[in-house]
C-alpha cells in the first residue's frame, strides 16, 4: 500500500518538477542568446576600435542576421555603416546609412547617419565623361539632410561638399563648351559658354571660359565682342604675367583676323564691282 502512495505521489511531483525545468531551460536559452549577441558584439566593438573593418564587418553581419530582437540591432547596424565607411566602399556605406536611417529613424545617430550618407554619395567614383547621376545623387542626399536638420553645426561641411559637386557639374558644361570650340563650332560654343557663366557666376573656369568666347566671337568675325569678353576676363583678373601674355596674344589673334576680315570684305567688293561691270558691259 506505501508503494502505491508512493508512487502515486511521485508522478505528479515529476510533472511539477520536468514543468519547472522545462521553463528554467527556456529563460536560460534567451539569456544564453542575449548574452552571445553581447559577446558577439563587444567582440566586433574591439574589432573596429583596432581598426580591423573587414573582420568587424563579418562580425555585424552575422549578428544583423541572427540576433532580431536582442537589443543589439541599432549599434550593429551603424556600427556596420561606420566600418563600411572606414573601408572606403561607399556604394555598401551609403546602403547601409539608409537601411539605419529608415529602420531606426528616432536613434540618436539618425543626424550622423545621413550626414555620412551624404558624404558617402560624394565620394562614389565620378568621372566626368560619364553620367553624372551620381553627383546629382549626392546633391539630393545633401539638401535632404539640410532640410531635415535647418540647425545642424555642420552646415559649413554640407556647404563645403556641396559647392564641390556644383564644381563638378559646372566643369561637365565647361567641357562641353570647349569642345564645341574644338569642333570650330564657335556659335554653339558661344551659346553654351555663357550660359555656363550664367548658371555658375563663382565657377573656377570663369576666367578660362571669358577667353574661349572671346576667341569663339574672333571666329564669328565679331570683334567688338571679342574684346568686350577679353576686357571681362583681364579685370577680373589678379596681376600675372602668364596672364598678361593671355591677354596680349589675344589682342594680336582679334587684331590679325580683323584685318583679314577687312580685307575679305574689300576682295568681295571688288570681286562684285567687277562683276557688275561686266554684266553692264554685256547690257
Amino acid at each position: 500500500m506505501k508503494k502505491v502512495f508512493k508512487s502515486t505521489l511521485f508522478v505528479p511531483l515529476f510533472l511539477y518538477m520536468a514543468t519547472m525545468m522545462s521553463c528554467s531551460t527556456t529563460s536560460n536559452e534567451k539569456m544564453t542568446h542575449t548574452q552571445w549577441c553581447q559577446k558577439r558584439y563587444e567582440s566586433a566593438e574591439e574589432l573596429y576600435k583596432a581598426q580591423k573593418y573587414g573582420r568587424t564587418v563579418e562580425k555585424l553581419e552575422e549578428i544583423l542576421s541572427t540576433c532580431a530582437g536582442s537589443g543589439y540591432m541599432e549599434q550593429a547596424q551603424f556600427l556596420l555603416a561606420e566600418s563600411r565607411f572606414n573601408l572606403e566602399q561607399w556604394i555598401e556605406a551609403r546602403g547601409e546609412y539608409g537601411s539605419f536611417i529608415v529602420n531606426f529613424p528616432g536613434s540618436a545617430f539618425a543626424e550622423t547617419a545621413e550626414y555620412r550618407k551624404a558624404v558617402a554619395s560624394f565620394n562614389i567614383e565620378y568621372r566626368i565623361d560619364r553620367d553624372e547621376s551620381n553627383t546629382t545623387t549626392a546633391m539630393k542626399d545633401f539638401e535632404r539632410y539640410l532640410a531635415n536638420h535647418p540647425n545642424t553645426p555642420l552646415r559649413d561641411s554640407v556647404n563645403y561638399y556641396y559647392n564641390l559637386l556644383v564644381d563638378r557639374v559646372a566643369e561637365k558644361e565647361f567641357q562641353t563648351g570647349r569642345l564645341y570650340l574644338r569642333m570650330e563650332k564657335p556659335q554653339a560654343a558661344v551659346i553654351y559658354l555663357k550660359e555656363f557663366l550664367e548658371t555658375y557666376p563663382k565657377a573656377k573656369r570663369r576666367q578660362e571660359a571669358l577667353f574661349m568666347i572671346s576667341d569663339a566671337y574672333t571666329d564669328l568675325d565679331q570683334f567688338e565682342s571679342a574684346r568686350e569678353y577679353l576686357t571681362i576676363a583681364q579685370n577680373e583678373a589678379s596681376e600675372d604675367k602668364d596672364l598678361e601674355k593671355r591677354v596680349k596674344k589675344a589682342k594680336d589673334k582679334i587684331a590679325k583676323a580683323e584685318e583679314s576680315y577687312e580685307k575679305r570684305l574689300k576682295k568681295e567688293a571688288e570681286s562684285k564691282r567687277l562683276q557688275k561691270e561686266e554684266k553692264n558691259q554685256a547690257n
